[in-house]
């Protein structure tokens, strides 16, 4: 709404000054009808070409202006080789020079918008975050972790410093997935963009949206692995194969379930604890029950006891890839040494 309130201001700017030339310069404006006429199509043209450029960057901007004025510089230097010279026609010699400098300004400005920032670091101005020479550190979310939500509670809890960046073609990606018409994919798209909103009202970490995209990058994971390495963040993300794929390409990176799996507490056989069984198991007369941070603990003979809080004595651990499964016994009522590790 505001960019059209800005529009609309500018094309009466222009009505209005077509009209004041008119009145002005009546040699070059027969009347003020025609007068605002010129004005009305020169502005109404101008917003059209707006209009048109709405999902130009700025970015490619700089990059299709910088390679414009190499592709001249290597038209001009032809020009003034003398390469031409036995063109005696002087219209003819206009029209080579004409499409000279077209061809280059136009190979240039292609040449330069398909490059990235390893092949000419010049030519796309990658957004840099450096203060006072000295590096930050750059946490770079994929859309896995957003979406997870750990990210912010390890944030706001200070466990993690930096600057947060988002690159555009994953909050793209999220908005894809919250217009989704499969509700379960709809509902974590709108807990990504959720979090999003809470990293952003976190005032210790500053958020970014990164507009570095690499066009000829089909896969994701391929984009974010290059622009991980382009601005040396280091890669968060709960995917195991873009964690393998960025540690193969030396790009730092950490997987929060990794990272969860190893701050679990440890169990040994023996220890004993005191949970809450919740539901039935597989196999007759087990009862289930969790410890704090997740672990399945499964109880031999505990059926009965199902919404009871109980002590049991941990017999063997089962290792899986979903994590690790507790299997124990019920503990006697006159057992000792309790080891308290969940409600």
């Amino acid at each position: 709404m505001t960019l059209w309130v800005i529009r609309i201001l500018f094309l009466s700017l222009c009505i209005l000054g077509g009209y004041a030339i008119s009145q002005v310069r009546t040699d070059l404006v027969e009347n003020s009808t025609f007068g605002v006429m010129i004005g009305f199509g020169m502005g109404g043209l101008l917003i059209a070409i707006d209009e048109m450029l709405k999902g130009f960057s700025l970015r490619a901007f700089s990059a299709a202006t910088f390679g414009l004025m190499l592709g001249s510089l290597v038209a001009w230097m032809l020009d003034r080789s003398q390469l031409f010279i036995f063109v005696n026609d002087a219209g003819l010699l206009w029209l080579v020079r004409l499409c000279l400098f077209l061809s280059f300004g136009y190979i240039g400005m292609v040449l330069a918008m398909r490059s990235n920032k390893e092949d000419f670091t010049l030519i796309i101005p990658f957004v840099r975050f450096a203060k006072q020479n000295e590096p930050d550190n750059l946490l770079l979310l994929d859309t896995s972790v957003i979406i997870d939500g750990r990210i912010a509670d390890l944030i706001e809890a200070n466990y993690l410093a930096g600057i947060i960046v988002v690159p555009r073609f994953v909050l793209q990606e999220l908005q894809h997935i919250a217009d989704s018409d499969v509700p379960l994919r709809r509902e974590r798209g709108r807990r990504g963009l959720e979090m999003l909103s809470r990293l952003q009202r976190n005032k210790r970490n500053e958020v970014k949206i990164h507009d570095g995209d690499f066009p000829e990058e089909t896969q994701m994971d391929t984009k974010l692995v290059r622009l991980a390495k382009a601005l040396g963040a280091k890669l968060f993300t709960n995917d195991y194969n873009l964690g393998k794929i960025a540690e193969l390409q030396s790009v730092p990176y950490v997987n929060l379930n990794e990272l969860s799996q190893a701050l679990k507490p440890v169990i040994i056989p023996g220890e004993i604890l005191s949970l809450r069984l919740i539901r039935e198991g597989k196999d007759k007369g087990q009862g289930i029950g969790y410890l704090n941070d997740g672990t399945m603990v499964v109880v031999n003979q505990g059926q009965p006891r199902i919404g009871q809080s109980v002590k049991v004595q941990v017999i063997s651990l089962l290792q899986t890839g979903a994590g690790v499964i507790v299997f124990a016994d019920i503990m006697k009522e006159n057992s000792v040494n309790l080891h308290s590790a969940a409600n």
